[in-house]
């Protein structure tokens, strides 16, 4: 179903991902956004699938995990509302790098690579700056990466 709500808008100016983008972007941006519910337990994607589109979180708790070499599952993130996922599968066309699982009852938009090109076409600067936005959202989790790496190393290197 189409995305329509009062205060949708001011949820999604409140969002990293749609910083910066004038009203009228904004607008047709969130005109293209499907929305999504998932119950408890539910998948929203599973590590491996082939992806063609991204999810913000409107409500409820996610869990990121990835399957390990062991055949472990290591918990690799939580989301909330106002985070974004699936975004790496749009720049890159790979598959899924992970699986999302809903902890609680959950609202997602759903943002497919069809329609963001259909974005794109329509309104190169506002794409631009949701590039810059995504771009900036990766770059803030791989230094949280990084700071997670450089304390493993620390806490290794004390039991040396």
């Amino acid at each position: 179903m189409a995305v329509s709500s009062p205060d949708l808008k001011a949820f999604l100016r409140a969002t990293p991902f749609f910083g910066g983008l004038s009203d009228a972007s904004l607008d047709s941006l969130a005109s293209m956004l499907v929305e999504r519910r998932f119950e408890v337990g539910a998948p929203v994607f599973a590590e491996g699938e082939p992806g063609r589109s991204m999810f913000i979180v409107r409500s409820g708790t996610l869990a990121v995990s990835e399957r390990v070499e062991s055949g472990r599952i290591l918990r690799m993130a939580g989301l909330a509302p106002g985070d974004f996922f699936g975004e790496m599968t749009l720049l890159e066309m790979q598959n899924r790098s992970a699986t999302v699982v809903a902890e609680t009852p959950t609202v997602l938009y759903e943002l497919t690579a069809q329609t963001l090109y259909a974005f794109y076409k329509a309104d190169i600067q506002a794409y631009v700056i949701v590039m810059q936005n995504i771009n900036r959202e990766l770059c803030r989790r791989l230094r949280r990466a990084d700071e997670r790496i450089k304390k493993l190393e620390m806490r290794e290197a004390g039991s040396r």
